[in-house]
């Protein structure tokens, strides 16, 4: 059974949705004893990161997810998922993070494309990620698929080789990170179509 943490602010029954029609079973869950008896664990988010982390942490899931993550379960976390993995975010003041990824999440600056047009914040709509190194969930995909973004700040890995994939938009950033059975993205897959449920069908592989 693949997990999904319901932290209070995440589109879940997207994820959910997209799990059943690969024919994967998932459970939405608010209690962390439940991570125990899961094969895989998928961190969705959207919205501001205090109040995800907050409530990640009033709901008793940080120390569980951790444990979880040494026992070698497959993590994938999605969008403000992805932030809660890293030390810090500056969104809306300075907020302590999970950790589990040492860098920073930082806001888009004012930013222009190649004709100098300024680039509209929130980075939102479809992009291309160019696949840096081949983690295990982009098995079967081109090398520089598009997939769903929609966010207005980004993540700062403080060791570049956890980067996977790289999306530009005014500045080249880290869209979706690896580290041993902890996989990550900026963009949404269960948002991002065939490209995204081939993703997810990946990630579900590594949960068996």
């Amino acid at each position: 059974m693949i997990a999904i943490i319901d932290s209070g602010i995440a589109n879940l029954r997207s994820v959910e949705k997209a799990l059943v029609r690969l024919g994967v079973r998932a459970a939405v869950i608010e209690s962390p004893d439940r991570l125990r008896d899961a094969s895989g664990i998928i961190l969705p988010g959207v919205g501001a990161f205090a109040d995800g982390i907050a409530k990640l942490r009033s709901q008793g899931f940080v120390e569980p997810l951790r444990r979880a993550i040494e026992r070698g379960t497959p993590l994938l976390g999605i969008c403000l998922g992805l932030h809660f993995l890293f030390s810090e975010s500056e969104e809306f003041g300075h907020h302590k993070g999970m950790d589990l990824i040492p860098g920073r999440v930082v806001r888009f600056g004012e930013m222009h494309d190649a004709a100098g047009a300024r680039l509209k914040v929130p980075h939102m709509g479809w992009n291309t990620v160019r696949i840096e190194r081949r983690a295990p969930i982009f098995r079967g995909l081109a090398d520089e698929p598009s997939f769903y973004f929609v966010h207005s700040y980004y993540v700062q890995p403080a060791d570049e080789t956890v980067t996977a994939g790289t999306t530009e938009y005014g500045v080249r950033f880290a869209s979706a990170i690896w580290r041993d059975n902890v996989f990550a993205t900026q963009f949404h897959p269960e948002k991002s179509q065939a490209v995204g449920l081939q993703l997810l069908g990946n990630f579900a592989a590594l949960c068996r």
